[in-house]
């Protein structure tokens, strides 16, 4: 698949999707949201549309499906830590990774975003799978394939993870995904042009067809590009960088970009299931829809409404353990981008 060459230069555009979908733009390519020159995205007097129930809703988009499968069986994520990482780091993803069927967390929760992924059905009319669920964990920390990786590579890293010889990943076809993270020195091919993609592994390669995501941390390469708001870019002096809510500003750019990823290979993991556009070799998915899109009023630079701890940490959801700002997803239903803290739903 080809990346947006230019999407991290694009903000949450929904309001114009109609342009969008015509671009060439990647169903596996995630971005993140740089500010407008000319806006204050941070700022409490952002303009806000005509409705502030309708975020990013707009009667040019026609997502459509495609008669693809959805991951209707109880999903299991499986991750690659590659490079050298954490604890600190690692327990932040993970506790999202567990969040997502954390029913019990208090409102707003990851589980209720997730409840926007779980509209999403198949031919049958399955549902995706409101089960969510840790799978095991696979340390390259030798860098098995170098410090500089094509998109290809990375699925030899799953290939390496699965045939390794000391507590290798298993080959799940019944609901299984593949999480391939990447430390801060790392660069992967068109990373900071994207910050993660998925797609899903060839039989040459792995020997099976996985649907699988990689997500960069950015610290060193990108952070104003995949770790805003929490970083800023260099070009727009004066705008100040919001306060993490886990004290990593890349680590928890990282999650909202894996939240991305994961729901759309929820709702297409073989590029054949929900997505906008004409041509399937260049969908535009569920998450890509409402990029950059945290809270109401959201759209064009202003990343919309969200909540302030008393430590002074932004974020938009609660999860285990932990707090997260996570990007809305489309909900095709009534045709607006959705998170579980909209005023309409959270007050």
């Amino acid at each position: 698949m080809q990346a947006f060459l230019l999407c991290a230069l694009r903000s949450a555009v929904v309001a114009l999707a109609a342009v969008l979908i015509l671009l060439v733009a990647s169903p596996a390519d995630a971005w993140q949201t740089r500010p407008s020159m000319q806006a204050k995205p941070n700022s409490s007097d952002a303009l806000y549309g005509a409705s502030k129930k309708y975020e990013g809703s707009s009667e040019y988009v026609h997502l459509k499906y495609n008669m693809g499968p959805v991951l209707s069986s109880n999903i299991t994520v499986h991750v690659i830590w590659y490079g050298t990482w954490q604890l600190p780091q690692q327990s932040i993803i993970l506790d999202f990774i567990s969040s997502i069927s954390a029913a019990s967390v208090s409102r707003p929760s990851v589980a209720g975003w997730w409840s926007t992924v779980r509209k999403y059905t198949d031919m049958t009319g399955q549902n995706v799978s409101g089960t969510v669920q840790l799978g095991k964990q696979f340390n390259d920390i030798h860098y098995s394939h170098g410090k500089g990786l094509t998109r290809v590579l990375i699925q030899s890293v799953i290939k390496t993870a699965v045939t390794a010889r000391w507590r290798p990943l298993p080959v799940d076809q019944n609901g299984g995904v593949y999480l391939v993270l990447t430390a801060d020195d790392v660069y992967v091919q068109d990373f900071c042009s994207v910050c993660g993609f998925h797609y899903f592994t060839f039989p040459s390669i792995v020997g099976s067809v996985l649907p699988y995501a990689w997500i960069g941390n950015s610290k060193k390469l990108c952070p104003g590009t995949c770790a805003y708001p929490f970083a800023v870019p260099d070009y727009i002096p004066g705008l100040k960088p919001l306060k993490s809510p886990n004290g990593d500003a890349a680590v928890d750019g990282m999650v909202s970009v894996i939240a991305h990823e994961m729901a759309e290979m929820a709702t297409d993991p073989l590029a054949n299931a929900w997505f906008a556009g004409n041509e399937p070799s260049s969908p535009v998915e569920i998450a890509d829809l409402c990029q950059g899109i945290y809270g109401t009023g959201g759209g064009g630079s202003y990343t919309g409404q969200m909540l302030v701890g008393k430590d002074g940490a932004t974020y938009n959801m609660n999860g285990y353990r932990r707090r997260f700002l996570v990007q809305w997803v489309w909900n095709h239903l009534v045709s607006y981008c959705s998170g579980p803290n909209a005023v309409d739903q959270f007050s």
